[in-house]
């Protein structure tokens, strides 16, 4: 091998060998790592009551919408679908607790419906007790009163009278008994015919403010039925009196 021969392969050696040396100086590069899947999404939750109040017996609509849920439940209803509603009828106010769980967590919202007690029933009207006719004169019908020695009819005894006629009126069919009666004093002949003079002022009394004269009687007592035994002014009052009875 001559010379040129001899220093064209050291060349083409040496060449090899700088061009291996640069490329084990460059190394291959890393590649680059995949990004993380992003997590899920958490899940929503609503529910409502319609309506939110109701009588005890009553009932209510409960309406509810999730999300990214796998799992649903509402406490005192159990396990519903994502969405959805259904009627409950509570006894006493409630509260309904949805939860809704998925692969993003959970989440819950409340209802609570208010139950309410029930108005009492109205309180039944009472049968009318019906009356004796005497019963009825005694509610209605009232006596009037005289001075003493005297069968003229006070201003006070004018209005009884009136009270007494529109009374009257309601049982047309009612006969009626004026009776006069006087206090202790004075003969039993006298109070006889006092006693007559004060039933016949009250039964004109009567006809003249409007009730028939047939249906009324009259008969004089004097002072032989007092109401008041004492002897004295308040009780002598009681018995200078024209008092009405029911007359069969």
């Amino acid at each position: 091998m001559n010379v040129s021969a001899q220093s064209k392969s050291y060349f083409a050696v040496s060449t090899l060998a700088i061009l291996l040396l640069i490329a084990g100086c460059h190394k291959k590069a890393a590649p680059t790592p995949a990004a993380p899947p992003p997590p899920p999404p958490a899940p929503t939750a609503s529910i409502s009551a319609s309506p939110n109040a109701v009588e005890r017996g009553g009932t209510s609509q409960l309406t509810w919408r999730t999300e990214n849920a796998t799992d649903v439940t509402i406490e005192g209803v159990g396990k519903v679908d994502p969405n959805g509603s259904k009627e409950v009828n509570p006894t006493e106010s409630t509260s309904y607790r949805l939860v809704a769980k998925g692969p993003g967590g959970q989440q819950d919202a409340t209802a609570r419906i208010t139950v309410t007690a029930p108005p009492p029933p109205p309180m039944a009207t009472p049968a009318p007790v019906s009356m004796t006719d005497e019963q009825w004169f005694t509610q209605n019908v009232k006596d009037v009163f005289f001075d003493y020695d005297s069968y003229q009819l006070r201003p006070d005894a004018q209005q009884i009278i009136a009270a007494d006629a529109r009374a009257l009126s309601q049982k047309p069919n009612l006969r009626v008994l004026v009776q006069g009666h006087c206090d202790e004093r004075g003969s039993t002949e006298y109070n006889l015919t006092l006693g007559d003079e004060r039933a016949a002022a009250v039964k004109n009394a009567l006809v003249a403010a409007g009730v028939p004269a047939s249906r009324i009687d009259t008969r004089t007592f004097g002072k032989e039925q007092p109401f008041c035994t004492e002897s004295s002014e308040a009780c002598w009052q009681q018995n200078r009196r024209g008092h009405f009875a029911a007359n069969r």
